[in-house]
């Protein structure tokens, strides 16, 4: 047999070659050195790289181990759930703590009876509690037992952290770590471009929430101690209302509420101060608290939310002032300086605690439509607050001004905003009216309140401020869980909701052919 030419082989006999190990070749010259063998004529068979493994059959959870147990099973079903469907989990996990706190508050020592209370009295407060809303059918101060009032206040501290923090820390609890679904839901609730710093966000959120309800616990005790009151009752009463105030929740364990500080300014300015901060949202405050000095580094949501929030703050504080100056049944019965003090808290109130020292059934009507209107919008987003959230209403009126100008950009503090964030808040808004909208319709059918009355009651309930003209206890049980589910469909939020729904942005190949329809 005639031998091979050199780097040829014969047709038919091995169909590879492999190289001796340690033979090169040259690239420079495209030939073998003299110091490499002639190639081996062993089949070539392949090895498995080493940056390749085989990856065990079955089951798997994160922490690499086949669930055995049914503590396993939990544990590997809740970190799916937690990495693939956070914004679900996170609603499953708010309606686990509303259960919480209503069995809580079904054993006899919540209530100061020692009885047990009706079911939907105690279903109702653990909901206004958790979520954050302040409607009560119930007399907060003398139907719950100390131990009911420390399960409501326990309530609203959970509740005011948020739906997505809860839904990150239970992943952290659970696998460890963020998916990055997860922290892009997160980052979306939060308000942060940094979806690395989420860990950072929820810690920094936890330790706002708990100084700024210390520091307000704080400004209330002198006051309540130079009441008279016992000093255990009044350091009490001073973290209730610490907790209330800075998670807008609009409680209130003073047996005559706050009708007989409506003229006390220690009273009223610290739950001024204390709902503005929870309400503006903890992006803004870790924000603002980073760049204090220098206010031209703040981001675009800072600037937007704090300048709307001052301005609709002023908004209403003016209205109130308009419409109620005169009204003897409210500010007409006071000095002008608590005028001015109680106009500039309906100025926050009505969007967000709805903690108020004048009588809101004595009010006029269209005071009352003012205030549909600001509980309608809210506070700041990732804060206690409820509403469709003031960047939604500012984004909203920057497209119209936009449009009037014949703009092709919605621009505002030399920022560009994106389309995408024009169709999320015309969604967010249309959403929450259309909620409001069919709920005040069942509440008309139920009830024999007029329009106005039923407007605001279903404005304060969706938007968690807590506002009522005192009708709330009166209500039929029909009407009460509507009012139930308006409160956590408010709390657990319109995107949240959209979120839990449809979690992944669905891409389509083929676009359908543009034509414009009439507006107008």
């Amino acid at each position: 047999m005639a031998p091979a030419h050199k780097g040829r082989q014969q047709r038919g006999k091995n169909p590879r070659l492999r190289p001796e190990p340690g033979a090169t070749r040259s690239l420079m010259h495209g030939r073998a050195t003299a110091s490499s063998p002639v190639f081996s004529e062993e089949p070539l068979n392949p090895q498995p790289s080493p940056v390749v493994r085989r990856v065990a059959e079955g089951p798997q959870n994160p922490h690499g181990e086949v669930p055995t147990t049914t503590v396993q099973r939990v544990r590997a079903w809740l970190s799916k759930q937690a990495r693939y469907s956070p914004a679900r989990l996170a609603l499953g996990t708010f309606a686990l703590i509303i259960g919480v706190i209503t069995a809580l508050l079904m054993l006899p020592i919540s209530s100061s009876s020692d009885t047990s209370a009706p079911f939907v009295d105690v279903l109702f407060t653990a909901v206004s509690a958790v979520c954050v809303t302040g409607l009560t059918t119930v007399d907060t101060a003398t139907y719950w037992s100390p131990f009911g009032q420390a399960v409501i206040a326990a309530g609203i501290v959970v509740g005011g952290l948020g739906v997505m923090t809860l839904a990150s820390i239970l992943g952290f609890a659970v696998s460890r770590h963020l998916g990055l679904t997860q922290r892009m839901l997160a980052t979306q609730e939060t308000g942060t471009g940094a979806m690395g710093q989420i860990s950072l966000l929820l810690k920094a959120v936890i330790a706002t929430s708990l100084t700024m309800q210390a520091l307000l616990a704080a400004m209330f005790l002198p006051r309540f101690l130079s009441m008279g009151i016992d000093p255990v009752r009044a350091v009490w009463d001073s973290v209730f209302m610490a907790i209330s105030v800075f998670n807008n929740a609009g409680f209130v364990i003073l047996p005559e509420g706050l009708s007989p500080h409506v003229t006390d300014w220690w009273m009223l300015i610290p739950i001024i101060l204390g709902t503005t901060v929870g309400a503006i949202g903890f992006p803004v405050i870790m924000d603002v608290a980073k760049n204090l000095r220098t206010p031209r580094r703040w981001r675009l949501h800072t600037k937007l939310t704090l300048s709307t929030y001052l301005i609709l703050a002023f908004v209403g504080a003016l209205a109130l002032a308009l419409t109620e100056w005169n009204n003897p049944a409210t500010l007409g019965a006071i000095d002008t300086p608590s005028k001015i003090l109680n106009a500039m808290l309906a100025g926050v109130n009505s969007r967000s605690s709805g903690l108020s020292a004048l009588d809101v059934g004595a009010m006029r009507s269209q005071t009352h439509f003012v205030q549909d209107i600001l509980m309608m919008i809210g506070g700041g987003s990732a804060s206690t607050a409820g509403g469709v959230k003031v960047t939604t209403f500012a984004v909203l009126v920057l497209a119209v001004i936009a449009e009037a100008r014949g703009d092709r950009d919605i621009e505002t503090f030399g920022r560009r905003i994106p389309t995408s964030a024009v169709r999320l808040a015309v969604a967010v808004s249309l959403l929450g009216l259309a909620l409001v909208a069919v709920s005040v319709v069942l509440l008309l059918s139920i009830t024999n309140y007029s329009l106005d009355i039923i407007l605001f009651e279903t404005a304060s309930a969706f938007a968690t401020v807590g506002l009522s003209t005192g009708i709330t206890p009166a209500l039929p049980v029909g009407a009460k869980y509507v009012l139930i589910f308006l409160m956590f469909a408010g709390r657990t939020g319109s995107m949240t909701v959209a979120a839990a729904l449809a979690l992944r942005e669905r891409s389509r190949v083929i676009r359908m052919p543009e034509e414009r329809p009439i507006i107008g």
